[in-house]
This record gives structure tokens, sequence and C-alpha cells, in this order.
């Protein structure tokens, strides 16, 4: 048992928004008969039709609604437009590669993936129409026609595309791969289609009509642009949390099920995003309808007002914090890896900032412990040589040669800049605070285990031992990385510490313990917080400028910087006992 109290933690976290309840839509019938009207108010005698998609869709159920919901005279499907499957496939290599797991963020738009010719013909056909309802649907569709009567976008949460890429339903774009493996479509979908769907997305999204959630097969909801795009603004103005998903690994453990209220089914509980905002989604709701949109659109269409002037200025529309739990109570080691360092990330892959992280101890159990840094004297090639071999010869690695192994307490801060060496020990609970980039683990040894489909994971030795900063000996770890927590300053029921990072990462971390109220700045920068001791809070604007805001045990949450001022109390069952919440934000001051 992790806890004796029935688990509050809130699995599905809303932001309600205020004054649209009349502009949502829920299920094909509402919708049909929404758009319907929306034609019917065109009164024109040519009407163009767009429904743009991102990669992830079920064509074959959104093409059928609309073209009920429209009765188009005249229809273009921009799949006609796209270059034959063998073309795309060599066009894209140079960014998807042969390896397994990497590539490189694409520099490509849609329009790259068509024969300009095809393109130009449909759009010639099309302006050659004198009357009649058009309907144009598909990937790209908004190239064959960039003024529309109606432009309508059908929107994925990236979780959804990799559940449906789990159960071979979806392909890439522009080609026919659905029953290719999961690690295939995944990699080509994040280094290829999402980066090219996302620059048509910024493109156009001020000029939607209305917005579909597909995430429900045969249960759509849409909402007009007016409603989206006041939730986006109401949700960048005040605290929210991101919708968190969980997922098994090899090594997960249990603590989550039971602390989350998760199904006891689960395999295990490895995983948590829960402040992923690529990954993760945002439930906006109006009235009885919840609508699903990726919480990237927020810093997309509202990036100043939730990241801050100067953190916009450095990373523009990305979200350069990440949150998300490791559970291995009750299971196995993480896999001993690395991360790139800049440098190397950017050259190799194409990202502009690496992944360094910290490890912050939730909970943890007797034995719980952290690999963190090498031990004294390590000869590099010897520890890679035994590396290798261990990888081709199914050998074990004899990691107490090389790697330091801390033992860890809840409440302990390890900090991880790119280039150590590291993993989190078997029966520990780790809130991993990190820079965003997430893929770029390199592992170099997996405790001779295979993943949850048998099969052996992936090893990256070779970009490993490239990047592996052989100085971070058990000295310089000691020194630099365990534990270097100050108090910065303090009052009659509140304390905060500065826990870290490492002067090498970007991220700053804080801890307040109080039992009274607090005031917290946001100092015109985003702020991700999680609640790591104590069983309620709640968040409030001392002006009035937002609804106050109740977070539970374990749960993460977001205060946009235009927020500025505001205070965190005990809340509910916490009322009179200490809780603590640890904050990360973009240094941006020397």
């Amino acid at each position: 048992m992790f806890t004796e109290q029935i688990s509050n933690f809130n699995k599905d976290p809303f932001v309600k928004v205020k004054g649209f309840e009349q502009e949502a839509f829920e299920g094909w019938e509402d919708i049909t008969a929404r758009l319907s009207k929306a034609c019917e108010e065109l009164e024109k005698q040519k009407k163009v039709i767009v429904l743009e998609c991102y990669q992830g869709v079920y064509h074959d159920e959104l093409l059928d609604g609309i073209i009920k919901a429209v009765n188009p005279d005249h229809t273009f499907l921009s799949h006609n437009c796209f270059l034959p499957e063998n073309e795309i496939r060599s066009i894209s290599h140079p960014d998807v590669t042969d390896h397994r797991i990497f590539g490189y963020m694409t520099r490509m738009k849609m329009d790259d993936l068509m024969d300009q010719d095809k393109l130009k013909s449909f759009v010639s056909q099309l302006a050659d129409i004198e009357q009649g309802t058009i309907l144009v649907y598909g990937h790209g569709a908004s190239l064959i026609c960039e003024k529309p009567d109606l432009l309508v976008y059908a929107d994925m949460a990236r979780w959804e595309i990799q559940l449906r890429m789990r159960r071979n339903e979806v392909d890439n774009l522009g080609i026919s791969n659905k029953h290719d493996s999961l690690e295939t479509l995944y990699k080509r979908g994040y280094f290829f289609d999402w980066r090219i769907c996302d620059r048509l997305k910024k493109k156009t999204m001020t000029s939607w009509d209305f917005v579909m959630d597909t995430n429900t097969r045969n249960h759509p909801r849409m909402i007009s642009r007016q409603a989206w795009q006041a939730g986006l603004e109401q949700t960048a103005r005040q605290p929210f949390s991101v919708v968190p998903y969980f997922d098994a690994g090899p090594w997960g453990g249990h603590w989550m099920k039971e602390v989350c209220d998760l199904d006891p089914a689960m395999v295990n509980s490895a995983w948590c995003f829960n402040c992923i905002p690529e990954e993760n989604s945002l439930y906006l709701k109006f009235g009885k309808v919840r609508f699903e949109t990726p919480s990237g659109n927020v810093v997309f269409f509202q990036p100043r007002a939730l990241l801050g002037e100067a953190v916009h200025a450095r990373f523009g529309d990305e979200f350069p914090i990440r949150f998300d739990f490791l559970d291995t109570m009750g299971g196995g080691n993480l896999s001993l890896q690395v991360h790139p360092l800049t440098e190397y990330i950017q050259e190799q892959f194409g990202i502009h900032y690496t992944q360094d992280e910290s490890y912050y101890l939730m909970d943890a159990g007797e034995d719980a412990s952290v690999y963190l840094g090498l031990k004294k004297d390590v000869e590099p090639d010897a520890m890679i040589r035994d590396l290798k071999r261990s990888e081709k010869e199914a050998v074990h690695f004899d990691d107490t040669k090389y790697i330091n192994n801390w033992p860890a307490r809840k409440h302990d801060h390890f900090l991880i800049p790119a280039g150590t060496v590291h993993c989190s020990g078997r029966n520990s609970m780790v809130l991993e605070i990190s820079a965003t980039p997430y893929i770029f683990t390199f592992k170099l040894w997996d405790w001779g285990r295979n993943g949850l489909d048998g099969k052996p994971r992936p090893i990256n030795i070779d970009h490993g031992s490239n990047v592996i900063q052989w100085e971070r000996d058990t000295d310089w770890v000691k020194e630099q990385l365990i534990n270097k927590i100050e108090t910065v300053a303090e009052g009659d029921h509140w304390k905060e510490e500065r826990t870290g990072l490492h002067e090498r990462e970007f991220i700053e971390t804080r801890r307040h313990w109080f039992t009274g109220k607090t005031e917290h700045d946001t100092g015109g920068g985003v702020n991700v917080m999680t609640l790591v001791e104590g069983r309620e809070i709640i968040v409030e604007s001392p002006g009035n400028v937002f609804d106050p805001f109740v977070v539970h045990y374990a749960e993460t949450f977001i205060v946009p910087a235009a927020v500025g001022r505001y205070t965190i109390s005990p809340h509910g069952e916490s009322l009179g006992k200490e809780c603590a919440t640890i904050k990360a934000y973009v240094r941006t001051n020397p």
C-alpha cells in the first residue's frame, strides 16, 4: 500500500469556457445540422467547403460525415494531388532515415508532398466551376483552395494518434503503411508528419470557421472558431492542467495505479505524461460538451501570454519545460542512459536544445537508488567495450565497476545535465523535470531484458559514447548534482528552497513548504508545478482575475506568464497541515 487514503487524483481536468455554450456541438447529427445551416447561410451560387485534416484521422468516417453535412455537387480529394508513394519516401528519407528510432526534424511543408502540376490542375478545375457546392477534403485541402467559403479543421490528439498506430489503423502522410511497426509509424510521425501538419495548422488556424475533435470514433465534437479561440485565450490566462496519460513499460511499477486511481488490470504504470504540451491534450468544457484539443494549440495561438516575452523570444512557439512521472515501485531499473549535448542534438537531429533533466523523488522504497555519474578513474574505452559486448553477446554489464549508485529518499532531488550517465533504480517514484525534447535518450544498457513486445529494446551505444562526459565522476556528482538545496526565503508559515537545476541547465526549480497562504509571481515567465506533499491545495488570484483552482496530490499544473501574481494555500483536508510544491521555470536573468 502506497497510501491509506482514497485517491483524489483528477485524471480528467478541464477548463470551463464561459459564454460559448451554444457554439459547441456533439455527435454527427448535431454537427451535420450546424454545417448544413452554415452552408445555407452563405447564400452564394458557388460555395467552396474545405475540410483540412491532421494526420491520424479516420478518413472513411470524416469524409462520409462531411458529405452528408454539405451535400456537395463536386468533391476534390487532396490525396489525388500527392506525389507517388515512392517519391514521398525518397524525399522524406533524409529526415526519416534508416535508423530504428532517430531521424531529423524535417523542414518540409505540406505542398512539398504534392505534385505541383496536379495541384495547379485541381486549382484550375475548381476555379472553372461556376455554381454548386464544392467539397475539398484531406491533408493539404486548404492548399487547393486557400480562401474557401467555409473552412473546417479536423484536429487530433497526439496520444490518440499513437494508440491508433498501435492498432495499425492509420497511415502516415502520403503513404500506405498502417501495418508497419509502431516504431516506424511513430518515428515518421514525430520527425516528419507532425512537423508538416503543425506548419499548415499554424498558417490556417486564424481562418478556421469550425474545429473538430475527432478523437472518438463515430462521436466527434465541433466548436466554432470564436469558441475555440476564446477557450485558448482563457486557458493562457489562468492556472490549468493538461490531460495526463499513462502507459506501461518493461521496468514499470505500481505506485501510480493506486495513487492516481488507475485501472488495476494495467500491466504496470511505468509512465505518466502529465505536462508535455506537444503530447498531451487539453479539455475545454462548453456547457455539457467536453472538447479535446492538443494542448500545443495553446502554445501556437497564445505563445506570449502563456510563455512570457523572454521565454517566447528564446524558444518561439515551443513549450520548453516537461514534467512526467517514472514509476519503478515494485518494478525494475530504468535503462542506463545518457542524453545528447546541445551541439550534438542540433547537428544530428535538428533540435534547438537538449534534454537536460532532473529526478525529484515523490516517494522511495527502503532500497531505492539513482544511478548517476561514473566512478573514479573509469577508462572510457574499457566501459564502451564492455557495453558493446553486453549488447552483442547478451552478457552482463558490470554496472558496479563503472556507475555510481546513490541511495534515494523521498524529496531528494538529483540533477542530470545532458552528457551525464544515469537512470532511476527500482522502487522509486520519480517526478522527472526536464527540458522538452524527450525521445532523444541514448540507451547504453537495459539490464538484459526485452520490451513488453518481447523484442530487444533499442540500444544506442555509439551515439551515447559521443556525448558521455567522462569527468563527471563520483566526486563531481556528489558536489554538483545531489540535493543542492538552499533556503532562499522564509516566513511564519512558509519556506522557499532552491533545489536546482545545475548551471548547465536553463530550468530553475523552487520548492515551497507551507501551512498557510503563500505568495507567488510568474515573473513574466511560465511556471510549472506539482503538489509533492499534502492532500489538496488551492491556487487563487489576489485580483480575482481567474477562478480559484484546486490541485490534488501528485497533480501537475501550469501557471501562464500572463497570470502574474497568485497565491497557494492548503485546502480541504490539508487545512492546517504542511504542504509542498515544486516549481519549475526558465531562467531569464544571469
